[in-house]
């Protein structure tokens, strides 16, 4: 029998497999017709303190080997969240790891004092959103400021607080040694590669917002060194993810450094994915010769 269990530092998961936050909502319409209570965990969709209505359309686009969103963090707010979405997940029994954004740091420690007296697996700060004016990437792409905002959140929150990194940076590895510094408990990588599309008849980008978020299975090469890298530089755990849409990519970030994962857009183009993932890991293991899955976390062999 294998064990699919896995810990992300001090949490335990009954499995390596999370969906990423923005490709499941809060996951109402995946409810419907399946048993998100089965997933390792479930990252919410990126709130703010008050509700935004995002970015204008056409703000998602198909592109070769994955897609570029520009949603810009379109989401109730706060209060939504705490009064409907939240109570609807610990109705089915998820595992909640809340991602916040914010446009100042004090958006982000407002957020985390809130959410204090809920019933979270962990609390991710989203530092890594390309497609908003203001915060996210202001943060996530000057490791001094991801040092001072981790610190004033952690020291504020209860939960596990994991740090979303983006990979629109020169060393990812400095960001989350920043992070680590400030003493975030994780660290989850990459988000999305900043990106164009453009409409050669029009002669402009497809997106409104110009640019956006590239994501799909082209980035998993990237997104595999970045999770290798950041393994070798810090001592906290890491979540990776980009482009995962199979068991033995699974296998891959987690022989790379990671402890868990989490699915995105593969959700959207097959929304049974993860379950999909579920039922072929224990085969694989078994053909990798490991009883517990996380045995498989940082064995990377790399060549002299």
């Amino acid at each position: 029998m294998v064990n699919l269990k896995v810990k992300v530092g001090d949490l335990s998961l009954e499995n390596p497999l999370i969906a990423a936050s923005g490709t499941f909502g809060f996951g109402r319409e995946m409810a419907e017709f399946f048993n998100i209570s089965t997933l390792g965990g479930i990252s919410t969709k990126g709130f703010t303190r008050l509700p935004k209505i995002g970015n204008p359309a056409p703000r998602v686009a198909e592109c070769d080997c994955g897609m570029l969103n520009a949603v810009g963090l379109q989401n109730p707010g706060l209060d939504v969240v705490l009064e409907e979405e939240l109570p609807f997940m610990r109705s089915q029994n998820a595992t909640i790891i809340a991602n916040i954004a914010g446009e100042t740091m004090e958006d982000y420690i407002f957020l985390t004092e809130q959410l204090q007296s809920q019933d979270l697996a962990a609390i991710e700060l989203n530092l890594s959103c390309p497609n908003v004016k203001q915060g996210c990437m202001t943060f996530g792409s000057d490791p001094v400021a991801i040092e001072e905002l981790t610190h004033q959140c952690a020291k504020r929150s209860r939960h596990p607080l994991w740090i979303k990194l983006t990979p629109n940076v020169t060393s990812i590895a400095e960001m989350a040694k920043a992070a680590e510094q400030g003493g975030a408990t994780a660290v989850s990588l990459i988000n999305t590669l900043l990106g164009m599309v453009i409409d050669v008849q029009t002669r402009r980008p497809i997106l409104r917002n110009n640019t956006g978020g590239y994501s799909g299975p082209a980035v998993k090469p990237v997104a595999l060194r970045m999770v290798s890298e950041v393994y070798h530089a810090v001592s906290i755990p890491v979540v990776g993810m980009g482009g995962i849409s199979s068991a033995e990519d699974v296998a891959a970030f987690m022989i790379a450094g990671a402890a868990a994962v989490q699915i995105g857009t593969g959700l959207l183009v097959e929304p049974s994915l993860p379950w999909k993932i579920l039922e072929e890991l224990p085969a694989l293991c078994q053909e990798l010769q490991v009883d517990n899955i996380a045995d498989l976390t940082g064995t990377l062999e790399l060549w002299n």
